[in-house]
Order: C-alpha cells, then structure tokens, then sequence
C-alpha cells in the first residue's frame, strides 16, 4: 500500500471525488498544498485495450503543442561518418561501435536514444540493457530514423514517448503546473485526440474508461475526456 507524505494528505480532502472537467481539475491541481518546485503534470488513461494483444498495444510518441517543459538528453547511434552532424543536432554522444560499448558497460546517463536503420543490426544487442530502461530504439516510436538530425532535434526539445503497461494504463507528461490553463489544456486535448486516432480495430466497447490528471506530489483528479 502507497504511503503520501503530508502535503498530499493535506490536499486530499480538497480532490474532487466524481469526474471533473479538465478546466476544474487543473483548477484543483492548483488548489492543492503546493511544493517549492513547479510541479509535472501528468495524464493517466485507463484504455479499454487487452494488453496480451499484440494488435492492441498503444505505443509511439508525439511532440506536444506547448512543449513539456523540460529538455531530453539524446543518444545516437549512427554511422561513423554521421556522428558529427547528430552532434551538431543536439545529441550527447553519437557514434557507432564505441557508443555500444559504452552503453553496455553500464553507462545510461542519458534519456533518450535514437538509431540509424544502418546500425541496427549492432544496436539490437543492447536490448537487454536498454529494454528494461525503456530506452531501446524502435521503429514503432520513431526513434529508428533515416531522419536522424530531425528526430534529434525532436526528442531534445521534449518529444515524448508513451506505451501501455500490462494493466492497460497510459502514463505520460502533459506539461508544468506553471504553464497557462490554455496551453495545458491544448497539451492535453493534442494528447488524448492522438491516441483516440490510435484505437484498434479489434478493441471492443469504451475505449478510455478512466483518466486521471495529477502534479508530482498532488492527488489524482478524474477528468472526463
């Protein structure tokens, strides 16, 4: 059983406890008992999705309207003779064999990581490394590129990834609680349109039973979407 520290049990009773909409539950989130730092604001939607279903998971990413916020660390594993120009794009480290290397020595100090289709094939060995980190390159999320400047520059700025858990939640940022209503609320809505687009056909009734807004140390608010 999770245990709150104070403030979220201070603000608890100011949570609303039926459905809101997401004009008064950002109201809310900024009602609560407020930290020195400015909080993350997080999205959380129960998809009507069975997770065992290949054909159902719910994975890619996006670039928010409004941005998140906060800048990514970028890796890139390319070709030697691309290394300069993913540097120059705004990547950490770049590079092919000795970027492999280091990352399966252990090094992981970075949050995202990006491939050229070319180097794949030595890449794919670090899926027991970067697979449990949630930071393996994939075509499914746009992180195996030939665009690879491009996918640099999106991912530095802020670029998102998401993917459903095995009880078919969907976790992702949506912004600061500094950030206007407006633009956390044209985040949100850029959100929950893009995945609504990525419905599968083989899933059956509701399709997002649940959503629940939330800042880093708040409670959640159930929003209706």
């Amino acid at each position: 059983m999770a245990v709150h520290g104070k403030r979220y049990n201070k603000s608890l009773p100011k949570a609303p406890t039926t459905p809101v909409s997401l004009e008064d539950a950002i109201k809310a989130l900024r009602s609560f008992d407020q930290p020195k730092f400015d909080q993350t604001v997080e999205l959380c939607l129960w998809l009507g999705i069975d997770p065992k279903q290949a054909d159902q998971a719910i994975r890619g990413a996006i670039s928010l309207p409004k941005g998140i916020g906060k800048s990514y660390k970028v890796i890139a594993f390319v070709p030697a003779d691309m290394a300069d120009a993913a540097k120059a794009a705004g990547a950490i480290e770049a590079g092919e064999d000795d970027l492999v290397k280091k990352v399966n020595d252990g090094w992981m100090d970075f949050d995202v990581a990006v491939a050229h289709p070319r180097v794949m094939g030595k890449v794919g060995r670090l899926g027991r490394v970067l697979g449990p980190q949630g930071k393996m390159p994939s075509p499914k999320s746009g992180t195996v590129t030939d665009a690879i400047e491009g996918a640099i520059r999106e991912y530095s700025a802020g670029k998102i990834e998401f993917r459903n858990d095995a009880g078919g939640n969907l976790h992702t940022v949506v912004g600061k609680l500094s950030f206007s209503d407006a633009d956390l609320l044209a985040n949100i809505n850029a959100f929950v349109d893009h995945i609504k687009r990525m419905r599968p056909v083989s899933a059956k009734g509701v399709f997002i039973k649940k959503a629940t807004l939330s800042g880093t140390m708040t409670p959640g608010v159930q929003v209706t979407v």
